[in-house]
């Protein structure tokens, strides 16, 4: 029986913790004026709401997880009330947003002739070109999650693998492990540092400077990985994971030249790229760092939404859709996306569930005791710990950072600590996880593409799994250290 859908997940979590809140006694901290609990103020407090009431949640919680709105004076949340937005109406558009970027730019074949290009530039020297390859699909991943579109990158790299004397697991690795490592040390990936960051009331880019730390270091970690297991299968063929086939040697003796780059490709791979990095410009909260000749725009979703249609539009005419398939792939793409916006709404509505039930605060409380008294390291690594179930619950980063964050961040006011490294914990644990989690689509259908079985993979990648284990766990303390 397969496991079931992040949708059918979060709506068990949905019913299951509506039920709770019947068992979990109601209560508030005092807060500051920007929204954060003042510790040691925590005090019951009598529910407002009857059991009618509470149905109606349970039943609008979709609703009021996109666009409800929080009572300043009665603090519930509901779609017609008058007071501070509180759904996740701005997410959800920004998601479908760079859903239509990212699948244009697919269209023109941009991207994927970029890859291969690179792939043919380098393919006389071996060791350069894997570690230039793993580096380019980290950047996808820390930069805008890349997760789906590796999979159109199989058909390239396997024959070019092969002809190079490696096997399908060199050519698996360099997508997965490259990707996945990227997304584990998101910098600005939207569908996981801006959503998390987002539901703990930060900025996308606090914290900016310890995840491109951990970027540089775990995807330089990757990268020495798959190229110590590609030198030995070069010098020892019979220690591949994947033995050769005869198809694998036809394959392998393909020798097919690579179209080359039009005017209009670099200009599309050069939007794509300005879009990104005008993006961690936009967000980077720079007079916080002490960079006082850039100035701090302080973009936020609906910036960075239009910022992405914007580019979208941009993209497609260049490329040569024109305005009809320019539309066409704006609106497919858009539409390929609503799933993990529909999932970010959906963790929402258990967030207003949890408040207007007046437990969020128990349950802080509960955790505060927890945790309580232990040093800011390991409560960093404590952090990291408690999202690494919770991911595997919930693979869509997007659900568990809407899901978790609410909760775990004011954790941190706790125990002194920045809002960002709970943050940077939670989408580590994920990005962790997603490298090996059956449920994954990414994984799974990879694996499928490549022709490796799963128990081959997880031989492969299991000593990787623990060296970036203690490896995240190096920064969390380093994080929860300089503060």
């Amino acid at each position: 029986m397969p496991f079931p859908s992040a949708f059918t997940v979060l709506v068990a979590v949905t019913v299951a913790v509506w039920a709770l809140t019947f068992a979990i006694s109601a209560g508030r901290y005092d807060t500051t004026p920007d929204g954060a609990p003042i510790p040691g103020t925590y005090h019951a407090v009598e529910r407002t709401t009857d059991f009618l009431d509470r149905l109606k949640d349970l039943f609008l919680s979709p609703v009021n997880g996109l666009y409800g709105v929080t009572d300043a004076g009665t603090g519930l949340t509901t779609p017609g009330a008058a007071g501070s937005f509180a759904g996740a109406a701005g997410v959800f558009l920004f998601i479908l947003a760079v859903g239509a970027f990212i699948t244009v730019t697919l269209r023109t074949g941009a991207l994927d002739l970029g890859v291969a290009r690179l792939a043919h530039r380098l393919h006389g020297h071996r060791t350069l070109l894997l570690v230039a390859l793993v580096a380019v699909f980290s950047l996808g991943g820390t930069t805008y999650g890349m997760a789906e579109e590796t999979l159109g990158f199989y058909g390239l790299m396997i024959p070019l693998m092969l002809a190079l004397g490696y096997d399908r697991m060199v050519a698996a690795s360099v997508i997965m492990v490259g990707a996945g490592v990227g997304t584990l040390a998101s910098t600005v990936n939207p569908f996981a540092t801006g959503v998390a960051s987002d539901s703990a009331g930060i900025g996308t880019g606090d914290g900016i400077l310890l995840r491109l730390a951990m970027w540089v270091s775990l995807t330089a970690i990757a990268a020495w990985y798959v190229l110590r297991y590609a030198k030995r299968v070069l010098a020892d063929p019979a220690r591949s994971l994947t033995p050769s086939t005869d198809e694998d040697r036809a394959l392998a003796e393909q020798d097919e030249e690579v179209a080359a780059l039009t005017g209009r490709h670099r200009a599309v791979l050069g939007v794509f790229a300005t879009t990104f990095l005008f993006m961690i410009f936009a967000v980077v909260p720079w007079a916080d760092l002490g960079v006082t000749f850039l100035p701090t725009l302080g973009w936020y979703f609906p910036e960075l939404a239009a910022l992405f249609i914007v580019a979208a539009v941009a993209v497609g005419l260049i490329g040569g859709l024109g305005e009809h398939g320019t539309a066409e792939a704006i609106t497919r793409g858009a539409g390929d996306f609503v799933g993990a916006g529909l999932i970010v709404v959906l963790a929402r509505g258990v967030t207003v569930i949890m408040n207007n039930a007046a437990v969020t605060d128990t349950i802080l409380n509960g955790l505060h005791s927890a945790v309580s008294g232990t040093s800011h390291g390991a409560f960093a690594v404590l952090m990291f710990l408690v999202n690494v179930p919770l991911a595997f619950l919930v693979p869509s980063s997007s659900g568990h950072a809407a899901l978790a964050m609410p909760i775990l961040a004011p954790l941190a006011d706790f125990a002194g600590v920045r809002r960002s490294l709970v943050v940077t914990a939670y989408q580590s644990a994920s990005g962790w996880v997603n490298l090996i989690t059956p449920t994954s689509a990414v994984v799974m259908g990879g694996l499928a593409l490549a022709k490796i079985r799963y128990d081959q993979y997880l031989r492969f990648v299991a000593p990787l799994m623990g060296i970036l284990l203690l490896a995240i766990g190096g920064f969390m303390v380093l994080g929860a250290t300089l503060g």
